[in-house]
């Protein structure tokens, strides 16, 4: 039953990336193979005092490598503060610093974001489901400030024959809410994420696997990325 509920499982996801990939083929694309590699940090802020336990930390740096992983192409640094509503949800506000250059854009720039997000993560018949929902004030060289909302979904699916090791499965879309210099208002982004998580410990997960980006770009021609991913979570 556990079997033929995994199959069920990867098939959707399948049947909702060709569905996907086969909606953007009739655009021009560009193609990239990129490595991406991420630490994330959060936990509660008991640590420094016990009042604080119901307020939590979130640190996480990233670094993405395109131009068929030859070159630094955008670095992601996003620290944040929580609170948590429940055992399920909290709500966060942050800063991102976000330097990006090739084949990302034409022009280097670097990118300052204000976010904010709703978090649920519980557990299903299925496995550990999380949904976070994030909007983003992106402040770049354009006079206007860019905002964007961008949803999560994820399920970590539980090996009955190796409890350590999970199939993990997500998409996330990305929309542009404004129109400002050379960001158009709608689709802006859509990523789909196959892979493999290993607990090292209850605290310590290492996911890694396949994702696929499209991204729609208004004055050139659009980007598909093949994307090697190493995730490090640690949560406390």
């Amino acid at each position: 039953m556990r079997h033929s509920t995994s199959t069920s499982i990867a098939g959707r996801f399948s049947i909702l990336g060709m569905a996907f990939l086969g909606s953007v083929q009739a655009a021009s694309t560009a193609e990239d193979f990129q490595t991406w590699s991420a630490i994330e940090a959060k936990g509660s802020l008991e640590v420094i005092h016990p009042d604080l336990k119901d307020f939590r930390y979130w640190l996480e740096g990233q670094g993405r490598f395109g131009n068929d992983t030859s070159s630094l192409s955008q670095g992601i640094l996003r620290p944040g503060l929580g609170y948590s509503l429940n055992e399920h949800a909290s709500i966060w506000l942050g800063y991102a610093f976000v330097p990006t250059i090739e084949p990302f854009t034409d022009a280097s720039y670097n990118e300052n974001r204000i976010w904010q997000q709703f978090l649920w993560t519980g557990k299903t018949s299925l496995g550990k489901f999380t949904s976070r929902s994030r909007f983003e004030e992106r402040f770049t060289d354009q006079p206007d400030v860019a905002y964007r909302f961008r949803q999560l979904l994820k399920l970590s699916y539980p090996l009955d024959f190796a409890p350590d090791f999970r199939l993990v499965g997500s998409d996330e879309y990305f929309v542009n809410v404004n129109t400002t210099g050379m960001i158009d208002s709608g689709f802006d982004q859509n990523r789909a994420f196959a892979g493999i998580g290993y607990h090292f410990d209850e605290n310590i997960e290492m996911e890694i696997g396949y994702m696929n980006q499209y991204i729609r770009r208004a004055e050139r021609e659009d980007l598909m990325s093949h994307i090697l991913s190493l995730n490090l979570q640690l949560d406390y």
